[in-house]
């Protein structure tokens, strides 16, 4: 007899396991943070039997309607200090985040024990931060607010880069679209990744990107220089990833010193030459992985990484996944002819 049926006194299998979701409202909510995961989380009940995979509830302080920052009114079910948290606890983010109510962190302070997982949208996590379970906790937000997030709760490892992070019971996302990410990549690990995929399909979404994926490209993350010869390098290394690029030859290109490249460099874009140029690699490699059937060591050279072992430590190092383990989950399939 199966463990299912051992469970059910040898009736069969067990019914899937539904998992309560408390989204908290409050004014200027981001509605799309309440929306995106919960359209995720909705269409998972269309497989479930009853139609239940999460039973939904919305609440906020005083039970009263909001407005969120896009002017939307959305009436909630419940007032938070009355709501039951079963199993997770949705936290949106949105301008409300950044003078809220002394009431609404202290109400996630006393349900955040109760839940088995705690989920913060984009700046949501500065409500979780302000109520305390983010202590000693590795966690994101969008990209704009991660040093405020530093700077409010110093006991948080804050992490800029993810588009969201798991740390145990708790779960974190960068910006809006990065909370439909993190609710599929939720759904795959409830459910499986034949029911997060369909979720994508049916959505039009992706389901490609892992939560250490970076918010943004290696351009984005750092500044744009200014000034010239740095500007000129960031271009050049952009499109010419497999060229000779250490530190060295850099220099040489830019008629500099070795050292006062790299000062004018870092001074410029805020990140090292070498940083720079393995997020460049990376991206490159990545889209190579995803979108062609090149070899690994063939990817290494055209991405810039010289060999395979190389764009390991490149992946490993950025995304905890090596190169092949990274094809095999987001590989797209080539159309056929």
């Amino acid at each position: 007899m199966t463990q299912a049926a051992m469970d059910t006194g040898g009736r069969g299998p067990a019914a899937p396991r539904t998992r309560p979701l408390l989204v908290v409202l409050f004014d200027g909510v981001q509605s799309l943070d309440v929306s995106g995961p919960l359209e995720v989380f909705a269409a998972a009940g269309h497989a479930h039997p009853g139609g239940a995979a999460y039973p939904l509830t919305t609440a906020s302080l005083d039970g009263a309607p909001v407005r969120t920052q896009g002017g939307l009114r959305i009436a909630p079910d419940l007032v938070l200090a009355d709501a039951a948290v079963e199993h997770t606890l949705l936290v949106p983010g949105g301008e409300g985040t950044r003078h809220p109510d002394p009431r609404l962190p202290a109400g996630l302070g006393e349900h955040g024990p109760r839940a088995e997982r705690l989920t913060a949208v984009c700046t949501g996590s500065l409500l979780l931060a302000r109520a305390g379970p983010l202590d000693g906790r590795r966690a994101t937000t969008h990209r704009a607010h991660c040093d405020h997030l530093a700077r409010l709760r110093p006991q948080v490892r804050v992490d800029p880069d993810p588009i969201f992070v798991r740390d145990g019971r708790i779960a974190t996302s960068a910006g809006v679209t990065a909370g439909v990410d993190l609710a599929l990549a939720l759904v795959e690990e409830d459910h499986g990744r034949d029911a997060a995929l369909t979720i994508a399909r049916h959505l039009v979404v992706l389901l490609r990107r892992p939560g250490n994926q970076a918010q943004f490209s290696a351009r984005s993350a750092a500044q744009t220089a200014c000034r010239e010869p740095p500007r000129e390098l960031q271009q050049f290394i952009t499109e010419h990833p497999a060229a000779a690029l250490s530190v060295d030859a850099l220099a040489a290109r830019a008629r500099l010193s070795p050292r006062h490249f790299a000062r004018a460099f870092r001074a410029e874009t805020g990140m090292t030459p070498g940083r720079y140029v393995d997020r460049v690699c990376l991206e490159h490699a990545r889209r190579l992985l995803e979108d062609t059937s090149d070899g690994v060591h063939e990817v290494a050279r055209a991405a810039g990484c010289g060999t395979a072992e190389a764009m390991r430590r490149v992946f490993a190092t950025a995304l905890g996944i090596a190169p092949a383990d990274y094809r095999r989950r987001f590989h797209a399939p080539l159309p056929a002819h």
